[in-house]
């Protein structure tokens, strides 16, 4: 299976911190924000990853992740020359994924909880068709909702619904078989002109192939595209952090996790001492 990350856009929700940069570049608490997405990636067992940005954000990204290999993965990267929507990565990525399966990560989500890379690594293995992650809100008009019934099957889904017939919002975190790219050339333009992801979905859910699954209490999800949603993310980072003395979102750590690189190869990429890379050599240490 392979991975995209979609970092484009313009970020006109936490305008004007985003007029010179990507918001998937800006700090949540301690990291840039593309960390936080990458590692899930990475947690599934993704080694071959796809960044969608900007082309003004192309360099930064580079000097940031370069090709990946101080991480033990590869990584490459596509345009996006206009914000025409999430469905549209599987367009531009389309020679990327080639006959694979795929799994999507928006760039500004953040996704924390218990057995998360157990549950990330069953999601890439066990596949046919597309699974989401459902996950309680107070404020579903403002995602895409999804309707269960009484055996939580999914009944229906509806991008921002002024009614919304659940409170449950679909996270932006997807796997798909091969067949979402003949899903995607079929999506039309909504109504602000862009190719929506859960028309994609319903497209899954007709062929009775849309598998989803409810996140509990035991998880936190926090979509940082806001300026509220970027503070509550960092701060809700700091807090973990300093309380149970551990890092989210550190790819460093999950490559070493996951058998990617070795104690001794990561430890030579690491920059000068700070307060990250100390955590970094003390989880090193301690296994």
């Amino acid at each position: 299976m392979k991975g995209i990350i979609l970092a484009g856009g313009y970020g006109s929700r936490l305008y004007p911190v985003t007029v010179s940069t990507s918001k998937q570049l800006l700090p949540v608490y301690d990291k840039p924000m593309i960390f936080y997405p990458l590692t899930l990636l990475m947690m599934a067992g993704i080694k071959d990853i796809l960044i969608i940005c900007m082309k003004r954000d192309l360099e930064a990204y580079k000097a940031l992740l370069g090709n990946g290999l101080n991480l033990g993965i590869k990584i490459s990267y596509e345009i996006q020359f206009k914000q025409n929507g999430v469905a549209e990565a599987f367009l531009i990525g389309e020679n990327f994924i080639g006959n694979h399966n795929v799994a999507l990560v928006l760039g500004d989500n953040l996704l924390f909880g218990d057995s998360l890379m157990s549950n990330l690594k069953k999601s890439k293995e066990n596949h046919r068709g597309a699974k989401v992650f459902a996950y309680r809100v107070k404020n579903p008009e403002y995602y895409g909702v999804i309707e269960f019934d009484k055996n939580d099957k999914v009944c229906s889904l509806v991008e921002k619904p002024k009614s919304p017939k659940s409170n449950f919002a679909v996270i932006g975190l997807y796997f798909y078989d091969n067949k979402v790219i003949e899903f995607a050339k079929k999506v039309k333009p909504s109504i602000n002109d862009e190719l929506q992801i859960t028309d994609i979905n319903r497209m899954y859910l007709a062929k009775g192939e849309l598998f989803a699954e409810k996140l509990g209490r035991g998880y936190a999800w926090l979509d940082a595209g806001t300026v509220d949603g970027l503070y509550n993310a960092s701060t809700f980072v700091k807090s973990i952090q300093e309380r149970q003395g551990i890092q989210i979102g550190c790819p460093e750590e999950i490559s070493f996790r996951m058998g990617y690189l070795s104690k001794n190869e990561i430890i030579k990429n690491l920059s000068n001492s700070n307060q990250y890379s100390e955590y970094i050599r003390q989880i090193l240490n301690e296994n």
